[in-house]
C-alpha cells in the first residue's frame, strides 16, 4: 500500500489523542481476549464431555446469539436510560463475577454451568455494546467517527485470525479451569480500563418520566420516520438473508465443487480473516474521504461479486482468491453501516436504533441459515450462492436514495 498522505497522518494523530477511542480500542482488546478464549475453550470442552454430541455443541451456539433477539432492543432502551461509562463498567464486572461463579461451580463437578458463562457474558454485551455507540457520538468528532470505527473494526478482524489459535492453545495447555480464568481476568482488565474514560454527562435538563414501554415505541417512530434508518434496516435485511444462505454451506464449496477433505475449509477461513486485516487498515486510509452509505454499497458489491466467484469456481485457488476479496471488503460493510447509524441518529436514540436493527439483520440470517439445509437438498450450491449475490445487489439498490445526500443533514429528518 502507498505511503499515508499528509492528511491521513494528521487524522490519524488526532485518532489517537482522543481519550475515547484510545480506551474503548484497548478495551476491546481486552474483551476480545475473553471473548475467543470463551467460544474455543468451550467448544472444545463441551465436545471433550459429550463426545461430540450435535445437540450439545449447538446450545453453545444457542447461548452466544439467542440473546442478541431477545435482549437487543432491551438492552439498547436501557443503555439510552442509563450513564454509558457506568453500563460498561458494570457489564464487564458481571460478566467476570458470572465467569468466576462458573469457576466454583467447575470445581464442584458440574461442568454443565460452563453454557451459563456465554449466555450472561453475551446478555450483557447487548447493554455494553450501545453503551459504547454513545460514547463515539458524545466525545467522537464527526469527520473522526468513521476512521475511528475502522480502527475498532480491525481490532475484531485481527481477532478473527488470532481468536481461534488464542483459545484453542489456551485452553489445550492448560484446560478450562485456566480458560475460565483467563475470561474472568479479561472482563475486569476492560473495566479497568473503562474507568479512564471521560465522566459521564450530567443531564442538562429534567427529562420527562416515561416507562419502558413508551420509550421502545418512541423507539421504533424514531427508525420508521427517518428514511435514512428505514432504507438501512432494508439493506441490513437484504444482507442478513444472502448471509444466512452461505455460511452454513461454506464446506460444500470445499467437498462438492473441488473435491478436497473438508479439512481444507480451514484455509477458506484464514483467506476471509487475511482480507478483513488488510481491508481493515485500507478503509482506515480512505474512510476520511469516502461517505458511510458508498463504503457500505462498495462491501456488498464486493460480497456479490466474492459469492459468485465462490459458486462458479472449481479450482481452489479461484475460489480462496473470491474468499479473500470478501474479507478484503468486509470491513466497509461493518464500518459503513456503525458510521450510518451514529451519523443518523441522535444521541438519545442511539441504543434504541441499534437494537432495532441488529436484529433485523439477525433475523434474516436466521431464517436462511435454517432453509440453507433444505434448500441444498433441492438445488445446486451456484445457485444458491447465485441467489446470495442477487439478494446483495438488492440491498445495493435499496441504498441508493441516500447516495448523492450530505449524510450530515439527514439528522433533521429524525422525529
Amino acid at each position: 500500500m502507498s505511503e499515508m498522505t499528509h492528511d491521513q497522518k494528521v487524522g490519524m494523530g488526532a485518532l489517537f489523542k482522543n481519550q475515547v477511542i484510545r480506551t474503548i480500542l484497548l478495551s476491546v482488546l481486552f474483551l476480545q481476549i475473553g471473548i475467543w478464549v470463551r467460544n474455543y475453550s468451550i467448544l472444545l470442552y463441551v465436545i471433550e464431555k459429550t463426545n461430540e454430541n450435535p445437540i450439545a455443541v449447538s446450545l453453545i451456539s444457542v447461548a452466544e446469539f439467542a440473546p442478541i433477539f431477545l435482549f437487543s432492543f432491551i438492552g439498547g432502551t436501557f443503555a439510552d436510560r442509563w450513564r454509558p461509562k457506568r453500563t460498561m463498567i458494570w457489564c464487564d464486572l458481571l460478566s467476570a463475577v458470572s465467569v468466576f461463579a462458573v469457576l466454583l461451580t467447575l470445581f464442584f463437578g458440574s461442568w454443565k454451568m460452563i453454557f451459563f458463562a456465554t449466555l450472561v457474558s453475551s446478555i450483557l454485551s447487548q447493554f455494553s455494546q450501545p453503551s459504547g455507540m454513545k460514547l463515539f457520538k458524545q466525545h467522537v468528532p464527526m469527520e473522526l467517527v468513521q476512521m475511528g470505527m475502522s480502527m475498532y473494526q480491525t481490532v475484531f478482524a485481527l481477532f478473527m485470525i488470532l481468536g481461534p489459535v488464542l483459545g484453542t492453545f489456551v485452553y489445550q495447555r492448560f484446560g478450562i479451569l485456566a480458560s475460565v480464568g483467563v475470561m474472568g481476568v479479561a472482563f475486569i482488565c476492560s473495566a479497568a480500563v473503562l474507568l479512564m474514560l471521560p465522566a459521564d454527562k450530567e443531564a442538562t435538563a429534567e427529562k420527562p418520566k416515561t416507562t419502558l414501554m413508551e420509550e421502545m415505541k418512541a423507539g421504533f417512530r424514531y427508525v420508521l420516520n427517518s428514511r435514512a434508518l428505514s432504507l438501512l434496516g432494508g439493506c441490513f435485511a437484504a444482507a442478513g438473508l444472502a448471509i444466512g444462505l452461505t455460511q452454513p454451506l461454506g464446506v460444500f464449496l470445499i467437498t462438492e465443487r473441488l473435491g478436497l477433505p473438508k479439512e481444507e475449509l480451514q484455509w477458506l477461513m484464514a483467506a476471509f480473516g487475511v482480507g478483513m486485516i488488510l481491508g481493515g487498515g485500507i478503509t482506515v486510509a480512505i474512510s476520511r474521504k469516502v461517505q458511510p452509505q458508498v463504503l457500505l454499497a462498495i462491501g456488498m458489491a464486493a460480497s456479490a461479486i466474492g459469492f459468485i466467484g465462490m459458486g462458479l469456481s472449481t479450482v481452489f485457488w479461484l475460489t480462496l482468491t473470491a474468499q479473500f476479496f470478501s474479507g478484503l471488503f468486509m470491513p466497509c460493510i461493518h464500518i459503513g453501516i456503525n458510521t450510518m447509524i451514529l451519523q443518523n441518529t441522535e444521541e438519545s436514540f442511539i441504543g434504541r436504533v441499534n437494537g432495532i436493527l441488529n436484529p433485523v439483520f439477525m433475523g434474516a440470517m436466521v431464517i436462511t441459515m435454517s432453509a440453507a439445509g433444505w434448500l441444498k437438498t433441492h438445488l445446486s450450491i451456484v445457485y444458491i450462492y447465485e441467489t446470495a449475490a442477487i439478494l446483495l445487489f438488492v440491498g445495493i439498490m435499496v441504498l441508493v436514495p441516500l447516495m448523492k445526500k450530505d449524510p450530515k443533514v439527514s439528522l433533521e429528518e429524525g422525529v
